[in-house]
């Protein structure tokens, strides 16, 4: 197995990997964006970093996307896992555990203090792996959201 940073070639099938997470999530018509999005955001403004898991023969069998963040209680870095896709023929080969060990290797060797991620709160098969990692659940906090049309409207006084 190799995981390798994405590269402007990737696009297209970063995208489509974002396509399948997104079927298997339930979620499809809401992806919005587009490769040429994907591409600016990743590329041209640097917004988040992808990285594609192959197998022993180079297919593409997974995929992830992470940021820096920001924690003010430590003053320090952090990794945002935004998302974290395994093919799901592909799932029992420890490929997920593999890309989170590369992540957390990645998270302390440029100093970061956290690495932190969400799951769906009906993916037990995420949240059970994510458990095995010793991986903390905060279900202390809740994730909020404002989206284009509410941010206009509070950005202007509204």
């Amino acid at each position: 197995m190799n995981i390798r940073p994405a590269t402007e070639a990737d696009v297209q099938l970063v995208y489509d990997l974002i396509c399948e997470l997104a079927t298997y999530e339930k979620l499809r018509d809401e992806v919005v964006g587009t490769p040429e999005i994907l591409r600016e955001s990743l590329f041209d403004r640097g917004d988040a970093e992808a990285l594609i898991v192959e197998d022993e023969v180079g297919e593409a069998v997974g995929y992830a996307i992470f940021y820096t963040t920001f924690s003010t209680f430590e003053c320090r870095s952090g990794i945002w896992l935004e998302d974290l896709y395994v093919r799901p023929e592909r799932r029992q080969g420890r490929i997920g555990l593999r890309v989170m060990e590369h992540l957390a290797g990645l998270a302390l060797e440029r100093g970061h203090r956290r690495l932190e991620w969400v799951a769906l709160d009906w993916n037990e098969p995420a949240l059970n792996f994510y458990a095995k990692l010793g991986a903390t659940r905060l279900d202390d906090w809740r994730m909020l959201r404002l989206e284009v049309d509410g941010m206009r409207t509070l950005a202007a006084g509204e």
